[in-house]
């Protein structure tokens, strides 16, 4: 039996995802940060104290892929790490450096998001993050 697999949801998600991946990078590998490093530093750019599993639960990454990140933006100088004010975890922050490299790469940010949306049209914008906001959330 043969199949035609160009409808599948998730193989035509994973393609979209990759396509994205690749037009976002490309705005910020100049500043040695991936797609996920910069989510991670606009997470903490919001300035909330939360805890590590709660970033995690709230951008929808796998606690121990974002404590890898959070490390790595560490040992770039970009966010520094404390013991948490309650348990045995720690507490990120962004150092004066991430702010600023932060600040610097939310222009960057807008172009990759313009050309993102510059490739869709009004109607499919429209339903575009209602549609991914409850894939994420089921």
């Amino acid at each position: 039996m043969t199949y035609d697999f160009s409808d599948c949801l998730l193989l035509n998600t994973v393609m979209a995802a990759r396509a994205m991946t690749r037009r976002y990078d490309a705005q910020l590998q100049r500043f040695g940060v991936s797609v996920v490093q910069f989510s991670v530093l606009m997470v903490l750019r919001q300035g909330r104290d939360e805890p590590v599993s709660r970033m995690a639960e709230r951008i929808a990454m796998d606690r121990t892929t974002l404590i890898r990140n959070l490390e790595l933006l560490t040992r770039k100088g970009l966010v520094s790490a404390a013991p948490a004010s309650k348990g045995n975890g720690r507490q990120f922050t962004l150092t004066p450096e991430g702010k600023s490299l932060a600040e610097e790469l939310v222009p960057h940010w807008q172009a990759a998001q313009a050309e993102v949306r510059g490739l869709l049209e009004e109607p499919e914008l429209q339903h575009l993050l209602p549609a991914l906001r409850a894939l994420t959330a089921g």
